[in-house]
């Protein structure tokens, strides 16, 4: 099967309460919760692709893309077609708002929004995607941005991998 390449950015919505914006989505392989964002299109940065999906998704408007850290690829069959994207993750530092989708398309798979605090993440059994995002999001915390994305989560076919979105 042949395979689609597709770059994407995500945002680690983080509030100064340490609360993290996740969606969660329903698509073939199952339902989990995973960062705001979505892939590129045609000569488009990744946070400037951020700044239009936030707004597509959340009605998020002006958010300011932090620094970038980590990174994310994987392989998975959706919709028949078989998928390889490479997810850049932001931390964009917001105050708690509601959000709102904006995007018809996205609309169909989106059950729910929620925020959720960081001893949450801890104890979840929910499918959270990536699964080390409390492991980022601490790191980041505890010492800050990484003078470069810290590393690569390579994952193939699993559930909760991602939505291609």
């Amino acid at each position: 099967m042949r395979i689609t390449e597709r770059q994407a950015a995500r945002a680690i919505l983080l509030t100064p309460a340490n609360e993290v914006l996740l969606m969660r989505v329903e698509v073939q392989n199952g339902s989990f919760w995973i960062c705001p964002g979505g892939g590129l299109q045609a000569d488009e940065t990744a946070p400037r692709a951020l700044e239009r999906e936030l707004t597509e998704e959340l009605a998020l408007e002006g958010a300011q893309i932090g620094p970038l850290l980590w990174k994310r690829c994987h392989e998975m069959t959706l919709y028949g077609r078989r998928w390889r994207q490479s997810e850049d993750y932001f931390v964009v530092p917001v105050s708690r708002f509601t959000p709102r989708m904006q995007d018809a398309a996205e609309a169909r798979i989106l059950r729910e929004f929620r925020w959720w605090r960081l001893d949450e993440l801890r104890h979840s059994t929910e499918a959270i995607v990536p699964q080390s995002l409390l492991r980022i999001i601490l790191d980041f915390r505890e010492s800050g941005p990484p003078r470069e994305p810290l590393e690569v989560e390579m994952v193939t076919d699993q559930p909760g991998t991602g939505s291609g979105a």
